[in-house]
């Protein structure tokens, strides 16, 4: 008898063979974890200002990642469900921040144009007689025809919001020894400007702006600051109330005139007055 029978092997897996269990798969997680960064920026964006584009594209594509994530998720192939869920339902908030975002930002950019139209825009004037200003129609005809030409002292420029500006008589003015703006050899003159907001708003009086010049030749009158004189409009006026502020001009010492220019902001037209000296 042969006694070179083979012998067994030890250690060898008797199951294990062309035919043995497959490997496992690793987890494609891939897609979650995209769906869960992307849904956090775009979430962030959507609290920044003018960001809301950013937003509603991360927000969509981190939204389909999150439910492409699902799908494997339920398939066995993916084992981040966790964060598949957050990350599709933080693409959804994203896109509703974006669409919020993208109301509120064309609203303020329709209120600034808005706001820049007016700003730009200017406020026309007409003219209201000092004799018909309690004439009812009378003052609104005299006011279409007078329309773009010079006032007169006591006078009203009434502005399309109900803003009147009205200009005195000059009246003959001595600077002290300190003034400024006065020229030995010339006289001085001063007038009482009256600004009357009878619309429904406060008027802003810090931009109103006074020139004045003087003579046939229409030379520049110099303002003149002194202690009663200069201080110019400030504030605000409440809709019913006025605002009265004296200004003081030097003119040379042949002028028979005056014109004093008033602009009460920068949106309204500026009108003028010729005053004689």
């Amino acid at each position: 008898m042969s006694h070179s029978m083979q012998q067994p092997q030890y250690g060898a897996d008797p199951g294990a063979g062309q035919y043995g269990a497959p490997a496992p798969r690793p987890a494609r997680n891939g897609l979650g974890t995209a769906a869960l960064v992307l849904g956090i920026i775009g979430t962030i964006s959507g609290f920044i200002p003018f960001f809301f584009w950013l937003a509603g594209i991360l927000g969509l594509i981190a939204l389909i990642l999150g439910l492409s994530g699902r799908g494997r998720v339920k398939r066995g192939e993916a084992t981040n469900k966790g964060v598949t869920t957050t990350g599709a339902v933080l693409g959804l908030v994203a896109l509703i921040l974006s669409v919020v975002g993208a109301v509120i930002t064309f609203k303020a950019v329709d209120d600034a144009v808005d706001e820049l139209n007016k700003e730009l825009g200017s406020s026309s004037a007409s003219k209201a007689p000092a004799a018909d200003k309690a004439g009812g129609d009378a003052a609104s005809g005299a006011a279409k025809e007078d329309k773009g030409k010079g006032l007169s002292a006591g006078d009203s420029s009434v502005y399309d919001d109900k803003v009147e500006v009205t200009v005195s008589e000059p009246t003959p003015f001595s600077p002290s020894e300190y003034a400024a703006g006065h020229t030995e050899g010339n006289k001085a003159y001063q007038v009482s400007i009256v600004i009357e907001n009878k619309g429904t708003e406060k008027f802003d009086a810090t931009l109103v702006t006074v020139d004045a010049r003087a003579g046939q030749e229409g030379v520049t009158a110099e303002e003149i600051f002194d202690d009663k004189v200069g201080t110019g409009f400030s504030g605000s006026v409440l809709p019913g109330k006025k605002s009265t502020v004296t200004f003081a001009f030097d003119a040379p010492a042949d002028a028979k005139n005056l014109t004093v220019e008033v602009s009460p902001g920068l949106s309204y037209d500026a009108s003028q007055w010729e005053l004689k000296l």
